[in-house]
């Protein structure tokens, strides 16, 4: 078994649902014999399941990982690169013919070229394979670009396998083009991990974030749990445990 595979099975294993669906079926086992045990981790993991599956919540978890606003036109000017990060793919699409992007790494990709339009700058793209397929993020984020948006990329990074990956591979491309400051395009909820791992890298990072969490209830819809309130909840709560994963990391290098 593979370090990345491992460290997906645990991340599993230790988020939602998969997490709520193990504490539940631990209540259902020990239901006999510890009713008291088992009552609690039932009654915990349904509670946990309706909050976390609940729009609001999952836009609340999404806000606390926002680090500032949308970037500003003159911090954008002060720039000298944009470096978008890959948030995935679909495999073997048969519409498209084979891999191409998931709606994650679009709604990065989409934002880049915003940018790019309004402030003329080259154009990282980085991503790899990191779950099998026959083409990597990054070459397929330059193809999107330029089919669809007519925006040719500067430098296309194929080996990422991961956001600690993005950084490191990254980093040597931009400083042989002697760039130092970077606005780095991904989601709102993504850059609390990602801006530390460019910096470490000693890039200045300008955090371009997209989709921002409104995190207010509007309606009674807001706390009724929804498949896309747990998508939400699930996705920051893996965030959260990436930050703590790449602390830890840190401190053991």
């Amino acid at each position: 078994m593979s370090a990345l595979l491992a460290t997906q099975l645990a991340s599993a294993a230790l988020l939602p649902p998969l997490s709520l669906v193990i504490a539940l079926a631990a209540g259902l086992f020990f239901y006999r014999r510890r009713p008291r045990l088992a009552m609690s981790l039932i009654v915990i993991s349904t509670c946990a399941l309706y909050t976390l599956s609940t729009p609001w919540m999952g836009e609340l978890l999404q806000k606390s990982l926002e680090i500032g606003p949308a970037v500003r036109p003159e911090a954008l000017a002060s720039a000298e690169a944009i470096v978008v990060l890959g948030g995935g793919r679909r495999l073997n699409s048969s519409e498209y013919g084979g891999d191409t992007l998931n709606s994650i790494s679009l709604e990065r990709l989409r934002y880049a070229a915003r940018l790019h339009r309004a402030s003329g700058l080259p154009i990282l793209v980085t991503g790899g394979k990191p779950d099998g397929g026959s083409r990597a993020e990054g070459r397929i984020m330059r193809q999107v670009l330029e089919e669809e948006y007519g925006i040719t990329p500067q430098w296309v990074e194929e080996r990422a396998r991961t956001t600690w990956d993005n950084a490191l591979l990254s980093a040597p491309l931009l400083e042989q083009a002697g760039i130092q400051r970077i606005a780095l395009v991904t989601h709102a909820w993504h850059l609390r991990r990602a801006a530390p791992l460019f910096q470490a890298q000693g890039l200045t990072v300008i955090p371009a974030g997209t989709q921002f969490s409104s995190a207010r209830m509007g309606s009674v819809f807001d706390v009724l749990p929804t498949p896309a309130g747990l998508r939400s909840s699930a996705f920051a709560l893996h965030e959260w445990l990436g930050i703590l994963w790449y602390k830890l990391r840190s401190n053991l290098a």
